[in-house]
């Protein structure tokens, strides 16, 4: 049997992934109280159950007490059940972006109207503390795509393959536009000429052909991107082994459109066939301005 908790920050995406796993053919039971755990366990846990999939969602909605939750799942490791954590976590800036657009008031705030976004998130990350240090899986949605997360929890649940601990988002911008909030790695690539100034590539962008034969046509590109394709691979590992879950590394040129774009579309390429034990993402901010 497969016993999956999914549990995590409110808004991190929680009920997203316990209705994509529910299509994946997993019995699935959300918001369950902890003090019916044991009896849940137990029901499920019985020979004559035919169900052999299970996720249980668990949240830190009021009465929820995380710290006898960590105990149970504990104790239920030491029975040999085989339990996993799954936990959606996000960033606090994505986190209030999402609750002051959808107009919601955070769980933890509900006896307290008053109270703001941040007070409910940062005192749900001290309930869950303890839960998150026990996760099996920590996937963090700040920067994925409904259809991302959905490869992930597949590649996870369903095809059984390795778990990437760290998700690292290749993203082009341009610095007219203002450096991305969300950038752990900045790295500015207007050394390089600018196509922008070639009558023919001026209104293509680093998608296409020309300009990317353009921008690599010079040593300079080639160096570059061999030094910091050399960085990564030695940063990515360490990153790995201390927990980070998402690492954003931004690209800028001047208008995000031509140079930024064929550098990152290049890394992306060698990262991605590098092997190594992470997620790999690319995405272009400002290749749509209007130039």
């Amino acid at each position: 049997m497969r016993f999956v908790i999914v549990t995590g920050m409110s808004g991190g995406g929680k009920a997203t992934a316990i209705h994509m796993l529910e299509d994946a053919g997993y019995y699935c039971v959300d918001n369950l109280p902890v003090s019916l755990f044991e009896k849940f366990v137990d029901l499920i846990a019985m020979p004559e159950n035919e169900i052999d999939k299970v996720v249980l969602g668990i949240d830190a909605r009021a009465g929820q007490s995380f710290e006898e939750m960590a105990g149970r799942i504990d104790a239920l490791k030491e029975k040999g059940l085989p339990v996993e954590i799954l936990f959606m976590d996000c960033s606090d800036q994505v986190l209030i972006k999402r609750y002051k657009e959808t107009r919601r008031v955070h769980p933890m705030n509900v006896n307290d109207i008053g109270s703001r976004i941040e007070d409910g998130i940062a005192k749900e990350r001290e309930v869950l503390a303890e839960v998150k240090k026990r996760a099996d899986y920590v996937i963090d949605s700040s920067q994925l795509l409904t259809r991302e997360l959905k490869e992930e929890l597949d590649r996870i649940f369903v095809k059984n393959e390795g778990y990437n601990s760290l998700m690292v988002t290749i993203l082009s911008f341009g610095f007219k536009y203002g450096i991305p909030s969300d950038a752990d790695l900045v790295f500015d690539v207007r050394f390089l000429p600018n196509p922008y100034y070639i009558d023919e590539l001026k209104h293509q962008t680093g998608n296409d052909k020309g300009v990317q034969d353009y921008v690599k046509s010079f040593p300079a590109c080639g160096q570059f991107l061999d030094k910091l394709t050399d960085m990564l691979k030695f940063l990515i590992p360490g990153y790995v082994q201390e927990g980070k879950y998402q690492l954003v590394v931004a690209i800028g040129c001047t208008g995000g459109q031509h140079r930024s774009v064929t550098i990152a579309n290049e890394l992306y390429e060698r990262l991605k066939n590098s092997g190594g034990n992470f997620g790999i993402k690319i995405s272009h901010r400002d290749v749509k301005q209007a130039r």
